[in-house]
């Protein structure tokens, strides 16, 4: 099983790249939820892509890729970790037909935004939120590194039901470039196929591509599956709340639960929880004092 990114420079030229590939992380994932055939590629896709853009978090803490629609889907969601971990969901509307060749323009409606959000361990979070432009994952990320970073780039993402994978190339800052030999490395990158992202390690890749001029590979890192999910986060969440709003719950059900979108772990509190949660008998409270 293959879970790496791996990254490459160009001595001869300001090129960088990263290549990453996952299988059974992905698998992982993937199980979680019965996700239709168009909407797993989707979130695989944006998978390969949070994977490669955590690579450039220079400090402790977590990237955060969504893509939020108003059709059939609602939200994809990646967070990558500084210490090499991932994690990722999707949400839609499961009444809804989705053929399993819609296309991402198709899925998520007017008014789609991509929001990319960097949460450090210690300080305050940075966000930017930009249209989504483009019928892929890949066209939406080049589109938002052109409007937002200013740097040329081109990424190649592709997922199926076992395996994902992303290439991405980028024009160094604040060096030159000749657009000639920047188009040329892009054409030869733009001849790889799914299958070839999907199958071939990256040594076995960047050759087949890169063999005349080849980039210097750097020790592959590897990924991991990990949810950040716990108890005690959920009791957080129930607090914020308000006894209140979870006493109604636990009085008419005898208890609540809340499940894991990323993992599907399922935390249950009883009447004892909450109320020792709350330090008072919330139930008790809420059936004196019963909504009008």
């Amino acid at each position: 099983m293959t879970n790496q990114r791996t990254r490459f420079i160009f001595d001869n030229q300001p090129i960088r790249g990263i290549h990453v590939q996952l299988t059974d992380v992905w698998q992982h994932i993937a199980q979680q939820k019965p996700y239709p055939k168009a909407i797993r590629r989707a979130l695989g896709e944006l998978l390969a892509a949070g994977a490669i853009l955590s690579s450039n978090l220079k400090l402790d803490g977590t990237l955060i890729v969504q893509v939020q629609g108003q059709g059939s889907l609602k939200m994809l969601v990646v967070e990558a970790t500084s210490e090499d971990t991932v994690r990722a969901t999707a949400r839609w509307d499961e009444t809804a037909a989705i053929a399993d060749d819609a296309d991402l323009t198709q899925l998520l409606g007017d008014n789609s935004v991509f929001v990319l959000t960097v949460q450090p361990k210690n300080g305050e979070p940075w966000q930017g939120v930009v249209p989504l432009e483009g019928g892929s994952i890949a066209d939406m990320l080049m589109h938002y590194m052109t409007r937002s970073e200013q740097l040329q780039t081109h990424i190649a993402l592709a997922a199926d039901d076992n395996h994902i994978g992303g290439l991405l190339l980028q024009r160094l800052p604040e060096e030159e470039l000749d657009d000639a030999a920047w188009e040329h490395v892009t054409a030869l990158a733009s001849t790889l196929t799914a299958t070839e992202l999907l199958h071939l390690d990256a040594q076995n890749l960047l050759y087949r591509l890169f063999h005349e001029t080849p980039p210097r590979v750097f020790p592959a890192e590897n990924l991991e599956f990990a949810c950040t999910c716990s108890r005690g986060k959920v009791s957080d969440m129930l607090l914020m709340l308000g006894g209140e709003e979870v006493g109604k719950v636990v009085a008419e059900e005898g208890s609540i639960t809340v499940d894991c979108d990323f993992c599907n772990q399922h935390y249950t509190f009883d009447e004892t929880d909450i109320n020792a949660l709350f330090g008072m008998d919330v139930v008790a409270a809420v059936q004196r004092h019963p909504a009008h």
